[in-house]
């Protein structure tokens, strides 16, 4: 058996369980998304597994549907991240503010997405495989991005590294580098024993997040410290300046309506 199945392998048996753990704690309750994305991501890789073994010829296909689905939900992962770091004063922000925390890491997304493309990448894949690198490479640079921000400004957050939402973003964030490194180094590869080479550590270092979100989740989770008096009034102030924008945004569009047409 191959070095890189045998990684498959190991990797699809820490996965399963993680999964087991998530449930065992009912850490779906708290992070539903990224529960439901560690579901989806097993079965995902074991769907791909068996298409590429049996039917290679639509491989392709399967896997850029693939790729679409796992981008959109590791959006989704970060989006829920970010509002749960938010959890001591979510109960005194309005509900829509959730729209903001997403519209921003939305906004985060497309300005990395133009400089996701690798150099010589267009020369070197077809058009939908230059697409699918560039979403892959756009969310790997979005989850490093993200986690560097959280670790940032986690004492502003009041969190630590035994809460949840670092650890899940630490886990992410080594991912990220790991695999944005090896698509950099990809484009100068000479052999196909490098490639493979490259795609093992990228499997090693998922594994290696794996085995991280298995130990941290086999910990009680810590108790969530409250924000100091000055980030509460930031973010509440944040949400006041948000809502104003809107309510004024709403009145000038329904004065518009009110106004005669021209003839």
């Amino acid at each position: 058996m191959s070095l890189d199945i045998t990684l498959w392998f190991a990797y699809i048996a820490v996965e399963a369980a993680l999964i087991g753990l998530l449930f065992y704690r009912r850490a779906w309750r708290s992070l539903p998304i990224f529960c439901s994305y560690c579901v989806w991501d097993i079965l995902s890789n074991i769907a791909a597994f068996l298409i590429n073994r049996y039917h290679p010829a639509s491989y392709f296909r399967v896997y850029f549907a693939q790729t679409i689905i796992d981008s959109t939900l590791l959006f989704c992962v970060l989006v829920e991240l970010a509002w749960s770091s938010l959890r001591p004063v979510r109960a005194s922000l309005p509900r829509w503010f959730l729209l903001v925390v997403a519209a921003l890491i939305l906004i985060a997304g497309a300005v990395i997405w133009p400089l996701a493309a690798l150099p010589g990448l267009a020369h070197a894949t077809s058009k939908p495989g230059l697409l699918l690198t560039q979403l892959q490479q756009t969310v790997s640079i979005l989850r490093i991005l993200f986690f560097l921000l959280l670790a940032g400004a986690s004492q502003l957050l009041s969190i630590s590294w035994r809460d949840r939402e670092l650890q899940v973003a630490t886990g992410l964030g080594v991912v990220s580098i790991v695999s944005l490194v090896a698509a950099m180094l990809h484009m100068h590869q000479t052999t196909a024993s490098q490639y493979e080479f490259l795609g093992e550590i990228v499997v090693a270092s998922y594994m290696c997040s794996l085995v991280y979100w298995v130990v941290c989740f086999t910990q009680k989770e810590a108790e969530r410290r409250e924000f100091t008096p000055q980030m509460q009034s930031f973010l509440l102030a944040v949400a006041g300046a948000a809502h104003s924008s809107r309510v004024a945004l709403t009145e000038s569009r329904s004065e518009k309506a009110r106004k005669p047409g021209k003839p």
